[in-house]
């Protein structure tokens, strides 16, 4: 074990540091050398107890750093210099794309902003379609499996992925430091990078982009506490299993069948709830969470905000949404606030004159409510995952309208009648998983 903290700033590590390390440290080194040799070669500091940061949640906040009561932090910042909150996404962040890998086998990556996810997602190909509206039709070869998984968890709400943190379940390759390079975002944790990525990433913003490496082993101590007005909390931490067959034992609704891409995309839709701040539900689709819904005090908005970012996800994907005539060098973040504008009820403010020209080569025609009804009817197949039971069938005529035919929610309302033969009305299979979510 390391008695003494290596110095925080990764700088001021010179090569020599590695030959006076104390005899203890050489003990440890044996057991781990394959990750001292990448600090080596990546000239970075070895773990350390603690790291200070700038501030808290805020400047007024002060002192701040992370630390560990026991052990060195299983961590290192390969570049940069993140923040309260960067850690709070970072490790939140981590947590959900290293348990979506385990539970699918597949490369996951997630899109976090203030503590809840943006967008999380599982590394399937991109269709064309996907691609053109994630903006990433410009890679000549196809997308790697992370590489994708992160283009569909920045994707699935742009507007909310604007100045993420993101979190990749395996090695950062250099297709999606290419990616990240692109996008505005404040960081990114990762159990490894390539050389090359690496080397894209330290690049960014100027040279002080955020990048976090955080040893994939790591197993947290089992209790967990939190202090809140000077009072420590004390839990077990959450370590329910979202992939057992028990989720789905119990069915109550007249339609029991759920395939196995309903299975997948509720799986993941649950894990994303585990990870995102309560109330939450979240619409999956696909292989990825098409819309999150965090924060709220009432479950029916929950599913509302939710089901109205599905919607605009799957509007997107509209011929006449796609086919908007923007100008040439328009930025992605402005074509991403004029195409939300557009598809919205309040289209005028980009179409009237004056304004549209700033965007378009020519003014476009406006989505009417009907053509957007018709749309959003075509989608189907969507899966719905809630943190806790929903108290009355008001939640399922909502994500009725957004396509949802699959749900796994805890069940145990007093109005579980209700909410069944609200299912039952639209031909939902539904499942009580008898596992609640909450997460603060």
């Amino acid at each position: 074990m390391f008695h003494e903290p290596a110095p925080h700033n990764m700088q001021q590590l010179i090569p020599s540091a590695f030959h006076n390390l104390s005899r203890n440290i050489i003990q440890w080194c044996k057991g781990n050398h394959i990750f001292l040799l990448t600090l080596q070669k990546q000239k970075i500091s070895p773990p350390m107890k603690e790291l200070t940061l700038k501030y808290g949640c805020n400047p007024n906040q002060k002192p701040s750093k992370i630390f560990m009561e026991e052990g060195q932090l299983p961590l290192d910042v390969l570049n940069g210099r993140p923040g309260y909150i960067n850690f709070l996404d970072a490790l939140n962040a981590w947590q959900l794309v290293k348990e979506l890998q385990d539970a699918t086998g597949w490369p996951a990556a997630a899109s976090f902003k203030h503590v809840s996810p943006a967008g999380a997602a599982i590394g399937l190909p991109l269709t064309d379609t996907l691609k053109k509206i994630y903006f990433v039709d410009d890679f000549d070869e196809p997308l790697s499996p992370i590489a994708s998984a992160y283009a569909r968890a920045r994707g699935a709400d742009r507007m909310c992925s604007y100045g993420d943190f993101v979190a990749l379940s395996t090695t950062c390759d250099l297709q999606t430091a290419l990616l990240l390079k692109r996008e505005v975002s404040d960081g990114v944790i990762a159990p490894s990078y390539t050389p090359e990525a690496l080397a894209v990433l330290r690049e960014k913003r100027k040279g002080t982009y955020n990048v976090i490496q955080i040893d994939p082993t790591y197993v947290p101590a089992p209790i967990e506490h939190k202090q809140v007005f000077g009072i420590t909390f004390e839990q077990g931490r959450n370590e329910v299993h979202l992939t057992d067959d028990a989720l789905f034992a119990d069915v109550p609704t007249r339609n029991k069948t759920f395939t196995p891409e309903a299975k997948r995309d509720l799986i993941i839709a649950l894990i994303t709830l585990k990870y995102t701040q309560s109330n939450s539900v979240c619409y999956a689709k696909d292989g990825q969470a098409i819309g999150i819904g965090a924060g709220q005090q009432s479950r029916i908005h929950c599913t509302r905000l939710a089901g109205s970012k599905a919607d605009t996800w799957w509007l997107r994907q509209c011929p006449k949404v796609m086919n908007l005539p923007f100008k040439e060098g328009i930025r992605r973040a402005d074509r991403d606030n004029t195409i939300d504008v557009y598809i919205s009820d309040d289209h005028d403010d980009v179409l009237r004159d004056g304004v549209w020209q700033q965007f378009f080569t020519e003014k476009p025609a406006i989505l009417t409510r009907e053509e957007k009804r018709d749309w959003i009817a075509q989608n189907t197949n969507v899966a719905l995952g809630s943190d806790a039971f929903f108290p009355f069938g008001d939640n399922i005529e909502r994500a009725h309208k957004s396509g949802v035919q699959y749900i796994a929610q805890a069940g145990g309302s007093i109005r579980d009648d209700n909410v069944i033969e609200t299912c039952d009305k639209y031909g939902i299979a539904m499942a009580f998983t008898h596992v609640r979510l909450f997460h603060h």
